[in-house]
């Protein structure tokens, strides 16, 4: 099976992105090992294998989502993207492949898929304020 394009993201790369982005501060990037990501998904109830994980950490440094910031062991890791980067380009993937470039079609889909909280609503609401 052919390995997707680096643009995109398996579900089990986006777990191991999360471990780095949620552990970030707005200042810098945080430096992890393999061991550390493996058990910060295990404490978020996914187990994997280390293999697995070390798998997942290489392929993501080839698609240069991770860079290895040291030469000896345990190595490190940092994110090479942000999370707005990457979110933002899926979502712009997403928007074009499912909904035909229309933001008001997703706009209308996320609407009519469940009722929406007041604290979403609010949110929206002053999105909406905002827009000129």
């Amino acid at each position: 099976m052919a390995r997707p394009k680096a643009k995109e993201l398996t579900t089990r790369e986006l777990e191991i992105m999360h471990v780095f982005w949620d552990q970030e501060t707005a200042e810098s990037a945080v430096e992890l090992t393999v061991t550390q990501v493996r058990d910060a998904l295990e404490a978020a109830g996914r187990d994997l294998a280390y293999t697995t994980v070390a798998t997942l950490v290489r392929i993501l440094v080839e698609k240069e989502f991770l860079e290895q910031t040291n030469e000896v062991r345990p190595f490190l890791f940092r994110s090479a993207r942000s999370f707005e980067d990457v979110s933002g380009s899926m979502l712009g993937d997403m928007i074009q492949k499912v909904f035909g470039g229309s933001r008001e079609k997703l706009l209308l889909r996320l609407l009519d898929e469940r009722q929406l909280s007041p604290q979403e609503l609010k949110a929206i609401q002053d999105i909406l304020k905002e827009t000129p």
